[in-house]
């Protein structure tokens, strides 16, 4: 028979041990930075279409095992980007895309509607990039059919963030005579695509903004880091932004658009990213291209919002072979 005082001794033990759980677990909650890993993964919805799936560029099949593509085509894209940014900043958030290439939101609606109609607590969506196919520059199409899929989410989660894209100014309906913009400039047609945007947006009270992703590459484009006109060369020391058809974008576009939609939906200042962020080193940046992308997105993001705060944040990045690199370029340089 076990005697009062070791009954007392086991029990006061147990006691102290549930009390140093307890204890324990609730530092490890406070301590536990806002917007962790920890916390339930927010379910993030890409609608799109070939400007969101990257086509043309390495961006398209970029990490693709890190989102989920609701049409099975495994493709990473600007979600895979995001995903990838997002995880550098500590943050979770369950990744989907859903595209249908050379489409509007009216395809979505009329083939994969079953697929969208879910309870999303973040979407972010764009039409086709001349707004309307049949009538290029009519924004009717975009605005009514933002309407339509807005309210759907709605109806799914009352509490859903939606963001448009407003995309970015196709330079083979620029230059070349046959092009829908032909005679006017790139600004030119950026401020129509936007219009179009905003336009949808005041017509849906479910929209919470349009993130400025041709207004960025403008940005880009004014201060000298890209090139305006991939049809007379690209300037020696500036990006093309586009990929070979003048018309989807290049790895360093995708990468701004990429760049604007973190800054937007997740408040964080794109700069803290740094010169050896993820995204750029894999896809074969220079430390100079991606601090000058991220500083792009930065000014575009507080212009368009001046009261906006974006938060710096520590990078943790995601391949190992930065700090070997970083590393091995420290050890040349003491060798030299």
């Amino acid at each position: 028979m076990i005697s009062t005082p070791t009954r007392f001794l086991r029990h006061a033990g147990f006691v102290g041990l549930a009390f140093f759980v307890v204890f324990d677990s609730d530092i490890k909650a406070q301590l536990q930075p806002e917007g962790s890993v920890h916390e339930k993964p927010k379910r993030l919805l890409f609608v799109g279409n070939s400007f969101m799936f990257g086509a043309l560029s390495p961006v398209r099949f970029y990490r693709a095992s890190s989102v989920t593509d609701l049409n099975g085509e495994h493709m990473g894209g600007v979600p895979a980007l995001f995903k990838t940014l997002s995880t550098e900043a500590n943050l979770d958030f369950n990744v989907n895309l859903e595209t249908i290439r050379g489409a509007g939101l009216d395809a979505h609606l009329k083939s994969k509607l079953p697929v969208i109609a879910q309870p999303w607590d973040h979407v972010v969506m764009l039409g086709y990039s001349l707004l309307d196919r049949q009538n290029p520059g009519n924004p009717k199409l975009l605005i009514n059919t933002t309407k339509q899929v807005a309210d759907i989410l709605h109806d799914k989660n009352p509490n859903v963030d939606i963001h448009l894209i407003s995309t970015w100014a196709r330079a083979d309906q620029i230059y070349p005579v046959k092009g829908a913009w032909h005679g006017k400039t790139i600004e030119q047609m950026t401020h129509d695509i936007r219009v179009a945007y905003n336009l949808a947006r005041s017509n849906s009270p479910y929209v919470h903004d349009v993130i400025a992703v041709g207004e960025a590459w403008n940005r880009a484009i004014t201060e000298g880091v890209a090139d305006p006109n991939p049809y007379d060369g690209i300037t020696a020391g500036q990006l093309n932004l586009w990929a070979y058809d003048n018309y989807h974008g290049s790895a360093f576009g995708y990468y701004i658009e990429a760049l604007m939609v973190f800054g937007d939906l997740t408040g964080l200042d794109p700069r803290s990213l740094g010169k050896k962020e993820t995204c750029a080193y894999e896809l074969g940046f220079s430390a100079v291209q991606a601090s000058a992308l991220q500083e792009i997105a930065y000014e575009q993001l507080k212009a368009d919002g001046p009261d906006r705060v974006l938060k710096p944040f520590t990078v943790k990045y995601l391949n190992a072979s930065i700090k070997i690199d970083e590393n091995s370029a420290r050890a040349a340089a003491r060798i030299n």
